[in-house]
């Protein structure tokens, strides 16, 4: 494992290519690093200049002293030598490298990048990049880029493949209130990926920290490295929610199988995720919206119950979380809500939504809170409250603030007005507390965080080995072997060149099926003919299909609801099992799920109950159940 340490917490930094212009990435990390008064020596290379910001100055890395980390801004071509004089000369061992033009530009430039990684590799250094936007901490802001968020104990912690997604996530998360605990950006990933700093953080971290952390991913290089941090981040109470991007692109394979064909580009991802614990996002907005449900905590139960003054905005939140889930049960009857209904004003109502409506005020908020977050039969409260702008709000935050801390139940901010109480709003988040402006986005976050996965480990020794080593599609005997040496029960089957010896198998066993051999898709080549129920039809049958395909394969013919098994090997991932509705329609339907092997038993069958065939297997309208 890298020492990441040497990044994170440095007594010296050297900003190669510093300057007093804001406007250049060496000037701007130089503006940041001052501004949160990074407590070490600050150095700065800069060829032209004798004096910059009123800090050692220097005209080449020749001059400098000693110094534990460099910040390298200058153009590609003169990162290799300067590296080699850090490490040699300067005792440097850790390096950010903010310049582009190495491996996400040509060959030539992924050979530059190799061997710099190489030289700061054999001096037992560390590299972060190089083409990010750096490496922001409670210790120093050592990015080039705006904004800069506040630092908070409790914020999240944030690792990102792309810098300039970085920015944009960190902008949109500074307009929700979200705050941050540290940003990674690793861009090339040459020596630091995503997956090398979870595993930092897993070996840094104890329970007693546990709090959110954010992912943005473009390239999983070690699947098994993910996984495992992941999982047992998890385990100290973690929660991780991720983008996976890249995933759509030219090449996803076109598969013979239907196993194969299910098995998209994003199928290992999901099933990494799920298998690990990591809740996935599909965009920014969501990812920070996933941020902030969890900034509240994770509800006991899916009830709900909606506070708010616009009937509107209460409708569709409404709707999003009794389409994805969650309850909005009527209160209507309960003597508490019936008692509060009097301190409202006429026409308000306490049936939930509770609508106080848009003449409510921050006493009757008050109240309603009191009563709500009281309610056995609630779980938790989102709260939308916006602004027409004719009157300040900040009496209707303080209420929300004050029930937010002292509310055993999370109590959820919907604060649409951005404009009309902007003023407000900053107050709010300057107080630590997130908003949400859409309740719709906020709906499907609530409902995605309830229902996210919990890792499922299943211990390795546990699971016998398998003696075949066999690549490409199993052919049908072996497949059926492996089944049968397994205690699957599979109905009888044989393969035959001979028509004797098949018709010998078929003796007392008609109806049977004449399927070919050797084609995955089998009714497409005309090679699957159904309950043949004599001796006649049998021995047509049997020439007609000697004719596709040497081999014919002879099984009973059974009746009832088709259902697939399938394993896939994904490389670096390992193996997927696809399960499922059968028939030649797999494909269509889309009636499947899939796992990333080994997984437990309580894991295969939730799975299973979410499949729709599921309730036809359970037993309906009046055919028996087929499943326990």
């Amino acid at each position: 494992m890298m020492n990441l340490q040497l990044l994170e917490n440095p007594k010296s930094i050297a900003v190669i290519g510093g300057s007093d212009n804001p406007r250049t990435p060496g000037g701007k990390v130089l503006q940041n690093i001052l501004n949160r008064n990074f407590p070490g020596k600050i150095f700065v290379v800069n060829r032209k200049r004798k004096n910059v910001i009123n800090l050692p100055t220097f005209s080449s890395v020749e001059e400098l002293p000693e110094t534990e980390l460099a910040i390298i801004a200058i153009p590609a071509k003169f990162i290799e030598e300067t590296v080699k004089v850090l490490t040699e000369k300067k005792n440097t061992r850790a390096f950010i490298i903010f310049s582009a033009g190495f491996s996400d530009t040509s060959e030539e430039g992924a050979k530059i990048e190799k061997r710099i990684t190489e030289q700061i590799r054999k001096h037992n250094g560390v590299l972060l990049g190089p083409n990010n936007i750096g490496l922001l901490n409670e210790n120093y802001a050592g990015i080039f880029t705006t904004p800069v968020p506040e630092i908070s104990e409790k914020g999240v912690d944030f690792i990102s493949a792309s810098g300039a997604t970085a920015v944009f996530i960190i902008e949109y998360a500074n307009l929700l209130g979200l705050r941050f605990h540290s940003v990674w950006s690793v861009g090339n990933s040459a020596m630091v990926g995503v997956e090398d700093v979870l595993e930092y953080l897993n070996k840094k971290y104890s329970p007693e920290d546990a709090k959110t952390i954010l992912l943005y991913i473009e390239s999983i290089k070690n699947p098994k490295k993910l996984m495992e941090n992941a999982v047992e981040l998890r385990r100290k109470g973690f929660k991780i929610i991720a983008i996976k991007s890249g995933t759509s692109e030219a090449g996803s394979r076109a598969a013979s199988s239907h196993t194969g064909a299910l098995a998209s580009p994003d199928t290992a991802v999901n099933a990494l995720f799920e298998k690990a614990g990591i809740i996935r996002a599909y965009g920014r907005y969501e990812l920070v919206y996933l941020a902030g449900v969890l900034n509240y905590g994770v509800p006991e139960d899916k009830n709900v119950a909606i506070i708010t003054h616009a009937g509107g905005p209460a409708v569709m939140l409404t709707d999003t979380l009794e389409n994805n889930g969650s309850k909005v049960p009527f209160l209507g009857d309960n003597p508490e809500m019936q008692k509060l209904s009097e301190e409202l004003f006429l026409g308000s109502s306490v049936n939930n939504p509770v609508d106080f409506l848009a003449t409510g005020t921050a006493e009757q908020l008050d109240k309603i809170l009191q009563t709500v977050s009281k309610l056995q039969e609630i779980d938790s409260v989102p709260v939308i409250f916006g602004s027409p702008g004719l009157f300040p709000v900040y009496d209707v935050y303080d209420v929300l603030m004050k029930h937010i801390k002292t509310s055993e139940k999370p109590i959820y901010p919907i604060l649409p007005s951005l404009v009309n109480v902007k003023e407000e709003l900053e107050y709010f988040h300057k107080q630590g507390f997130v908003s949400f402006p859409d309740e719709v986005l906020f709906g499907k976050a609530l409902a995605k965080v309830f229902n996210a996965p919990e890792p499922d480990v299943v211990n390795i020794e546990e699971i016998s080995p398998t003696q075949y080593n066999y690549t490409g599609v199993l052919p049908e005997d072996l497949a059926y072997k492996i089944l049968e040496e397994n205690d699957f029960p599979v109905v009888k089957t044989a393969i035959f060149e001979d028509l004797q010896e098949a018709l010998k198998f078929a003796e007392n066993k008609f109806p049977v099926v004449l399927k070919i051999t050797g084609e995955v898709h089998k009714t497409e080549h005309n090679g699957v003919i159904l309950n043949i129920k004599n001796e006649q039809d049998f021995i047509e049958a049997f020439n007609k299909l000697k004719r596709i395909s040497n081999k014919i394969l002879v099984q009973e013919m059974l009746k009832g609801y088709e259902l697939f098994i399938g394993v896939k090997h994904e490389k670096d991932f390992g193996h997927l099992l696809f399960f499922g509705s059968g028939g030649i329609y797999i494909e269509v339907y889309k009636d499947f799920a899939n796992l990333l092997l080994p997984a437990s038993k309580k894991r295969i069958r939730e799975k299973l109950k979410a499949l729709k065939i599921y309730k036809i297997l359970k037993g309906l309208r009046g055919n028996p159940a087929n499943i326990d």
